[in-house]
């Protein structure tokens, strides 16, 4: 079918297309160096990352509604036509490294540098990072991600990383399910500490390491930004590289602070009553999805639902009862004892059943 299928030009479609077809094509020329430079390791490594990490855990996962839809239309088949090209691609880079289950009548793959874009490629990585540093924050503070969030806030170092992550910001929000992004500008207002990396900077420094790590833990929050944003700072007569160091944040109250290079997060982790219930429609979402797949029914079926009333289900239904019935197909949602299934929350059981119309 893809085939016969009108070929969409890459030009023409989304963002997240083109954005997998430029990882693709720095692939093929990263593996095409490292091969050329006798150092299959290398190669092999570069080509699992891509297909764990941008392929399968980003591009395929965050366009999975794209390849659900039920009409062949332009956006499904631009996302089939770039998985296609992906997976073939893929599978002949893996030629030299699995000749006994891979491809070998087919030429090895051309780097097209056309379709190279590493603005797209940073702005991607960018959300990338900041969605491993919520979630890392969420697993740490045992917030599930079905629990919605108020605000990140971020201090960019520059002006082009500020707008780097407006452009991404809808990506990662819908991706750690918090609802808004604020910019803060200045240091002072996320306080930072610098940790010298002693195995590396004790070779550089020597005898003046002891002299060279008093001076960075007496840094200012002013030095500490520009070291983030220059990559470097001069010390007195010390120049001092931000990958010697560890640029670390403290928690401020109400909120967990993580970084990642000079990408810094904070993440606000204060729960209102609406915050809770709408968390609590999301798992009931969760739990009768789980019911509908356990009970053979088709994915077009409609129900209805009782759900036993608690104080926590109760402020779900009442204020997000209409987005629970059109998650799960319900005509009818009621809280009412019912003697369906008990199902199993964090510190609780309800009885929830549905019911084929």
């Amino acid at each position: 079918m893809l085939k016969s299928a009108v070929q969409i030009p890459v030009s023409e479609r989304p963002e997240f297309d083109r954005w997998i077809l430029s990882c693709l094509n720095s692939l093929v020329q990263g593996v095409q160096q490292e091969m050329d430079g006798y150092d299959p390791t290398r190669a092999g490594r570069l080509i699992d990352a891509f297909v764990d990490e941008d392929l399968s855990n980003w591009y395929v996962r965050l366009n999975k509604k794209r390849f659900w839809g039920k009409e062949m239309d332009n956006d499904k088949l631009a996302a089939y036509q770039t998985l296609y090209e992906c997976l073939m691609t893929v599978a002949k880079l893996l030629a030299p490294f699995a000749p006994f289950f891979s491809v070998h009548l087919d030429k090895f793959p051309e780097f097209n540098a056309a379709l190279v874009n590493k603005d797209l490629e940073e702005r991607m990585s960018i959300a990338q990072r900041i969605t491993t540093i919520v979630l890392s924050l969420r697993k740490k503070e045992g917030i599930a991600v079905k629990q919605p969030l108020q605000t990140l806030m971020i201090p960019p170092v520059d002006q082009a990383q500020r707008e780097a992550i407006e452009t991404v910001k809808d990506i990662f929000l819908q991706e750690v399910n918090v609802k808004e992004v604020k910019f803060v500008e200045g240091a002072g207002i996320l306080v930072k500490k610098v940790k010298c990396n002693f195995r590396t900077m004790g070779k550089k420094f020597g005898k003046d390491m002891k002299a060279v790590a008093a001076a960075v833990a007496e840094m200012t929050q002013e030095q500490i930004a520009e070291l983030e944003t220059n990559g470097k700072l001069q010390l007195g007569s010390y120049e001092i590289l931000a990958e010697d160091v560890e640029i670390i944040s403290e928690d401020i109250p109400g909120w967990l602070v993580g970084n990642d290079g000079n990408l810094t997060v904070a993440l606000d982790i204060t729960l209102t009553d609406e915050l809770r219930a709408e968390g609590m429609a999301r798992t009931l979402v969760n739990r009768i999805q789980n019911m509908r797949k356990k009970s053979g029914l088709e994915i077009t079926d409609h129900i209805r639902v009782s759900i036993e009333p608690n104080e926590a289900s109760t402020k779900a239904v009442e204020a997000f009862g209409d987005y629970i019935a059109r998650q799960v197909l319900a005509d009818d949602l009621k809280l009412e004892a019912n003697d369906g299934q008990a199902v199993e929350f964090d510190d609780f059981k309800l009885n929830i059943q549905i019911t084929k119309i």
